[in-house]
């Protein structure tokens, strides 16, 4: 351990008396969390020392409001330290008490998220490395440590590469034990433990709750995927409670670790990472519950609270309330006499602040807000007698030794205390790192001679960080450092903490660079620092191209003056989903040959880009080329689909609007999505412009105007495809309203015109003007044609005026003998290929371009919210699509969408053969999930409760992937050799452990 050379440390005063006194010496204060020392602090203080990280906390949940254990470094106090670790540069600092100079500090190799815990001469760590390290109090000495997951393996996790099993279950310690878990997903495996304090011994371990079959939060929800570990773990005598993220805490037997509850569907909406130990209850978001039983008592209301002797204190807002245990004698339902524990209101305390957080210390409780601190006398006066200002919200409290130690959410710790504060303050400036000119002059030469500008670089079997530092300096990557010699790293974090770089933008992993324990297929740069003075081995080469990304990922080796530049081809067999139904074809299939059970997860993080409601049905996310675009209220987002790095986000004001805030209604199963991918493209529509945009960049390339006057009543885009160099569209009917809740709505199902535009030109190639009407999703693209249904409008289908609560109209008789036609054209010149009038009857269309069948089939969905009256269902026919010759035409009940797979057809409801529509025995029965059926050619995905998927290359069954809930329509997409999963739970409140954008990875 080194100590700082530099940091900035502001000292007012360092004498004050510190007479003996308990301890704060775990996350708040003790094994129940309460909050609450019975020692009071002196009641008069002042400002003693700040100190102030060179970095910031880095939330691992930044939008979620139910996750919030790592907003602030959470201090200890123990034997005259103050001890905190951060969630930025991914080390535990140890500071004296009196005076806020650093003692030691302490690297891990992830995100420190939680506050350590004490026990005798030591303090335990909890890192997103996967570990729980045991330090010694005095110099920061590692005493031992303990992995919690079944094998060192690093994946990007929370836009950081973590381990596989991060220590998510924050420490506590009681009597001789400290107990700790690691593991977010549940399907992944969740490790809980119980370490010998002193040996690092295992008493006992839990890990099969991860993959409980359980009832999921919607009710008939039911899957395998049972508890997560995020938040702070807490302890009774006979009890280990676990927050679970977004859920309500599970219990597990302190004696055994035996699982005993976790009532996820019970408290459907329920949950939160906060958990608090006070009397016989366990506090969680807003509620009590009975520690025996997990049941709920009562709901006093959420905010930050404090378990005092004889009751709780709770911040509401810009009050405190006290209320006290009471015993309330009433009758169960059976008429007999029983005794009720409940909480009685006693005292309630207006402020003129909004309460961010709360600790109690004697009979005073000192509140944190926005940019101060509080003391207030909650039981005798009702007022606050002192208060500070702070830099930052204060999120962070600890109390022993007659000192107030303050944590605010830029990360900034203070302490207070009762002494005369200084007037002059000691402040060591930082001095900036001279370049290194030979490392300065490689970084510009890798720029200048790659691609690769930003995204995840690997510096594999450096001796020194120094490229790193200059490398960060000259671009916007994210980049690791892969060094086998300990002592060499230590150095180089050294070095990069005092550019103020560490964790930030530069990390440093000790391991055998030529076998690191690195996912496949994720950096976008891979460099070899090493390598300009020393050739690179030929196993340290194959090691660089496996975590190498494919579709131009680069390599780049050799002495300055010789750079080689290597760029990774595009991965063999793996599929793309360029469209709404995978492909312009329709087949609702990727034709992806690499992704097969079993699932794991591959990267996973937080995104802050808004999508439409998940009732609101809004368009499949889209994989082209190693990108994920994503559709937005406002716009589109563009990921790597690799390691889950934005790319661009593009800005397009009321994009999606129109599918937020509606249930069930007018959406993308009716009209179809508004963007494709296509090339180096992304595509999207909205009025009468297409806005054509780079892919890789999300730079605009040109708008593209529907082709009609400008005093034509119907000006929007309707249908938007790609295929072959071509953009095809359709001018939408805007007198053709179908909604029948809502008004004003835009969305708009059939059309007066077809067009094909030249992707490279913007210039009109063809336009067909139906004589009917174009339903936009009966027209596909493929086999070098377009096949579309040219028919009359269902007259049940128009809506004259939406109203609230409005239904569907009735099917009407004349609807079923509406005249129409299916169409066959030469795709780039518009050519008639052929015409059948006979019998015409689909709503939508698909194709097989290996077979060329054109198959043609109602929509299909499995809820009974809404559907349009002209989706009869019931039938589903294939065309020879070279001839227009009928092939087969059946009755068949389906409720998803038909996906087209080889040579079979496959629904929830049964399969087909492609060629002669002969039934295939097809088992398929899933839990609960509206949603479509998205496949590749060994996978379906699908929603059953949580994620569901079922290999057809094993007989396993519906599979699960839980701890998430996908959207209501297409949200998880097997492409690229992965299953990519943007967020599909917009503004759902049911506990799903966690609200993520993720991808999930097969087993080799």
């Amino acid at each position: 351990m080194k100590l700082l050379s530099s940091f900035a440390l502001l000292i007012i005063s360092c004498a004050f008396s510190t007479p003996a006194s308990a301890d704060w010496p775990q996350f708040r204060g003790d094994a129940a969390r309460s909050g609450y020392t019975a020692d009071p602090l002196p009641n008069r203080m002042e400002l003693q020392w700040t100190f102030r990280a060179k970095q910031a906390p880095t939330p691992a949940w930044p939008t979620h409001t139910r996750i919030r254990f790592d907003e602030a470094f959470q201090p200890i106090i123990v034997e005259q330290t103050v001890l905190f670790g951060s969630s930025t540069d991914d080390q535990l600092y140890a500071l004296d008490l009196k005076t806020g100079q650093l003692k030691w500090k302490f690297f891990t190799e992830g995100p420190i998220r939680f506050a350590p815990a004490a026990w005798k001469d030591r303090i335990f760590v909890a890192s997103d490395d996967g570990n729980l390290y045991a330090l010694s109090i005095h110099d920061g000495a590692l005493l031992w440590k303990k992995q919690g997951g079944p094998k060192k393996k690093q994946i990007m996790g929370n836009d950081r590469l973590i381990s596989h099993w991060p220590s998510r279950g924050g420490p506590v310690v009681l009597d001789d034990q400290v107990y700790f878990a690691a593991g977010v997903w549940p399907s992944d495996g969740i490790y809980l433990y119980a370490l010998n304090a002193e040996s690092g011994d295992v008493i006992w371990s839990n890990q099969d709750s991860g993959q409980l079959l359980m009832n999921q939060p919607h009710g008939g929800a039911s899957a395998r995927s049972g508890v997560s570990s995020q938040g702070y773990l807490a302890a009774s005598q006979n009890q280990i409670f676990m927050p679970t993220g977004r859920a309500v805490p599970a219990a597990f037997e302190r004696a055994t670790g035996k699982f005993q509850y976790y009532h996820l569907q019970k408290n459907q909406q329920r949950g939160g990472s906060d958990v608090m130990l006070a009397d016989q209850f366990f506090c969680n978001a807003g509620c009590l519950f009975e520690q025996s039983t997990g049941d709920l008592s009562q709901q006093p209301g959420t905010g930050p609270l404090v378990a005092t002797p004889r009751g709780i204190l709770r911040g509401n807002g810009q009050s405190l309330i006290y209320s006290e245990w009471s015993d309330t004698q009433t009758r169960d339902r059976k008429g007999q006499p029983i005794s009720v524990r409940q909480l009685k209101e006693k005292r309630l305390i207006p402020l003129d602040y909004t309460i961010t957080d709360v600790i109690v210390a004697g009979n005073d409780a000192y509140c944190g807000s926005h940019n101060k601190v509080t003391g207030v006398d909650y039981k005798a006066q009702a007022n606050s007698w002192w208060s500070h200002e702070t830099e930052g919200t204060v999120l962070g409290l600890a109390a022993a030794e007659e000192c107030l130690v303050v944590s605010t959410d830029q990360g900034i710790i203070s302490c207070f205390a009762n002494a005369e504060p200084r007037e002059a303050m000691n402040v060591v400036p930082t001095a900036p790192l001279e370049t290194d000119p030979e490392y300065q002059k490689a970084a510009q030469a890798i720029c200048d001679n790659t691609d690769v500008k930003t995204g995840i670089c690997i510096d594999l079997g450096a001796e020194n960080a120094r490229l790193a530092l200059e490398l960060a300096r000259e671009s916007d990557l994210q980049i690791y450092v892969v060094m086998q010699d300990a002592d060499k790293a230590a150095a180089a974090r050294e070095l990069l903490h005092e550019a103020g770089l560490y964790g930030s933008r530069v990390t440093v992993h000790v391991a055998d660079p030529e076998r690191v324990p690195y996912s496949k297929n994720f950096a976008n740069l891979v460099i070899c620092s090493a390598s300009l003075k020393q050739e690179m081995s030929s196993k340290l080469l194959q090691e660089a191209r496996r975590i190498q990304r494919p579709y131009g990922g680069q390599l780049c080796h050799g002495p300055v003056d010789k750079l080689q530049v290597e760029t990774k081809a595009d991965l063999k067999g793996a599929g793309s989903w360029t469209h709404q139904y995978s492909n312009s074809t329709n087949t609702v299939n990727s034709d992806d040959e690499i992704i097969k059970g079993p699932l794991k997860m591959y990267w996973y993080r937080d995104v802050d880009f808004q999508i439409p409601n998940r009732h609101g049905q809004g368009p499949a996310p889209l994989v082209n080329r190693g990108v994920m675009v994503v559709g937005g209220l406002h716009g589109l987002c563009g990921l790597d689909a690799y390691n889950g790095h934005t790319l661009w986000k593009y800005k397009l004001k009321n994009n999606l609007t129109d599918m937020n805030g509606i249930h069930h209604d007018v959406s993308t199963a009716e009209v179809g999505s508004n963007f494709c991918l296509g090339g180096d493209y992304a595509f999207v529509c909205k009025d009468e412009l297409c806005h054509q945009i780079e892919l890789k960049t999300g730079k605009l390339v040109r708008k593209i105007s529907t082709p009609v006057s400008q005093d034509d009543p119907n000006q929007n885009w309707g249908y938007l495809s790609y295929h072959q160099g071509v953009i095809y569209g359709t001018v939408s009917n805007d007198a053709h309203y179908t909604s029948p809740r809502y008004k004003g709505l835009t969305l708009r199902n059939e059309s007066v015109l077809f067009f094909a535009i030249d992707a490279k030109t913007g210039n009109v190639l063809w336009t067909y003007q139906p004589e009917y009407s174009i339903r936009n999703n009966a027209i596909t693209v493929g086999s070098d044609s377009v096949f579309l249904i040219d028919r009359e409008i269902a007259k049940a289908d128009h809506v004259k005026e939406a109203r609230r609560n409005g239904r569907p109209n009735p099917p009407a008789p004349e609807d079923a003998t509406r005249k129409g036609k299916l169409k066959a054209f030469q795709a780039k010149t518009g050519k008639d290929l052929w015409e059948d009038t006979q019998e015409v009857f689909g709503t939508q269309l698909a194709v097989s371009e290996d077979h060329e069948i054109l198959l043609m089939f109602y929509q299909g969905i499995r809820h009974k919210f809404f559907r349009l009256p002209s989706e009869v269902g019931g039938r589903l026919a294939a065309i020879n699509a070279k001839t227009g010759k009928r092939m087969w035409d059946v009755k068949a009940e389906y409720q998803s969408h038909p996906i087209i797979n080889g040579d079979k057809v496959y629904a929830q409801g049964g399969a087909w053969e492609l060629k002669t529509g002969m039934p295939v025995d097809f088992q398929f029965d899933r839990s609960y999930g509206c949603g479509q059926i998205s496949a590749s050619k060994h996978m379906m995905v699908f929603r059953s409760g949580t994620l569901g998927y079922v290999d057809l290359t094993r007989k396993a069954g519906v599979e699960n992937f839980g701890g998430i809930r996908l959207g209501c329509y297409i949200n998880a997409i097997p492409a690229g050799g992965l299953v990519l999963v943007p967020d599909g739970s917009s503004q759902c409140n049911c506990s799903y452990q966690m609200q993520a954008w993720f991808a999930l990875e097969g087993s080799e």
